[in-house]
């Protein structure tokens, strides 16, 4: 046995205590985590400093290393995400429904964990105390495999969870974090059948391409976020650049930052000079006609419009109607976030109804769809897909179902 499938065994150990373990210790073994996180703040800063200096001196960058870095602020969000993921209504245990059957057998319908959760992912190292958080939570031994630029940092926040874990009298292996960061290693922590039972990847185009093509566990895409926003003829003006600049500026390395902007000509005139003031700084790429209002704007080749920039680059289109924007952004939407600003309530319900995608905005920054911004905690990732979860994955998302049946001697004839 490989030393890779020996630590996935120590999880699905783990995993087993974990299932039976109270809400009490499991609330208990999360406050101690967000303490402990806090308590250990100069050594866990300390570890990603000399992480993001490497990073740095090889070049990555900026917003790379801005998902990279930690600060005094960000630690206390991991721990205040830890802290109220303890505070959510334990999922496990929970009796979805239930009926009775005509010859008296009781039909329950109860949430279990999945078992062993296992989360690859990039750069960020508040990923680690998160998905372990939310696995804790929902009775899932975590199995973490972070990228070679984070290691210093995940170590020490690892580190710190697994011994609250330990404090509260449950395995550390609770919490199990794969240290060898090679490219063999990933694709075999991909393939260990038998041992984990859901992959979460979150990361870049060519992570789930990797998992896409190598992975021979179940998983839950967590993928890109070319998230529209649509001024209708109808919106708000002021309102529309408002969530146009929160939701490209305020942190556009995300997959839920706005990459596309999408507006009817009938106010695209008055719109697009405003949104080119207010977005200084932000390469706009755009069609024939909204060039042609707007000289700022550069022209945008077909591939612009698919693209997930993660960077300060917004596609621009122009349409003629809301059915040609609900043409466009059902083209080309990654299934993440999509939002319009409008007055009309049939056009925003009409809106509603026809974009597929995980999370429909309306008059709403497309930044809110998130795991804690939705009221779970945190989040294990944002499913693009739509079996078995799909927009932010907490807690009950972590969680199975299984059917109890309870009868008093019934045979079948």
């Amino acid at each position: 046995m490989s030393q890779l499938a020996q630590l996935g065994e120590r999880a699905k150990k783990a995993s087993r205590a974990l299932a039976l373990a109270t809400t009490d210790q499991k609330n208990a073994a999360l406050m101690a985590a967000a303490d402990l996180l806090l308590e250990r703040s100069e050594e866990i800063l300390s570890a990603n400093q000399a992480d993001v200096g490497i990073a740095m001196g090889q070049g990555v960058a900026g917003l790379v290393v801005d998902r990279l870095r930690l600060s005094p602020a960000r630690l206390e969000a991991m721990a205040a995400g830890l802290r109220q993921v303890a505070s959510l209504a334990d999922p496990v245990g929970e009796v979805v429904e239930g009926w009775v059957r005509p010859n008296g057998l009781r039909i329950d319908k109860v949430r279990v964990p999945l078992g062993v959760v296992a989360v690859v992912y990039e750069n960020r190292p508040n990923v680690t105390s998160d998905a372990a958080g939310l696995c804790i939570k929902a009775g899932n031994a975590a199995f973490l495999r972070g990228s070679s630029s984070a290691l210093g940092s995940n170590k020490a926040v690892a580190a710190a969870v697994r011994e609250a874990v330990a404090k509260v009298g449950l395995p550390e292996d609770c919490v199990v974090l794969v240290e060898d960061t090679s490219h063999e290693s990933a694709r075999e922590f991909m393939q260990l059948r038998g041992i984990i039972d859901c992959l979460v990847p979150r990361g870049g185009p060519s992570l789930v391409r990797t998992v896409l093509e190598n992975a021979t566990v179940p998983y839950v895409i967590d993928g890109d976020g070319n998230c529209h926003l649509y001024v209708d003829s109808s919106a708000d003006l002021d309102m529309a650049l408002a969530l146009l600049v929160n939701g490209k500026t305020q942190r556009p390395s995300v997959c839920n930052a706005t990459e596309s902007l999408v507006v009817h000509e009938a106010v695209a005139a008055n719109f697009l000079p405003m949104a080119a003031r207010a977005l200084e700084g932000v390469r706009l790429l755009g069609d024939e006609r909204a060039r042609a209002i707007e000289a700022s704007i550069e022209p945008a080749t077909e591939e612009d419009w698919g693209k997930e920039y993660l960077d300060l680059v917004l596609s621009v289109r122009v349409v003629e109607s809301l059915d040609a924007a609900i043409d466009h952004v059902q083209k080309y939407s990654s299934g993440h976030t999509e939002a319009i600003v409008t007055r009309d309530l049939q056009a925003a319900e009409r809106f509603t109804r026809e974009v597929d995608a995980a999370a429909v905005m309306v008059n709403a920054s497309t930044r809110f769809t998130d795991g804690e911004q939705f009221g779970f905690g945190a989040e294990i990732g944002i499913s693009t897909q739509k079996l078995h979860a799909r927009g932010p994955m907490g807690v009950r998302e972590l969680t199975s179902y299984k059917y109890v049946v309870r009868g008093n001697g019934q045979t079948r004839s």
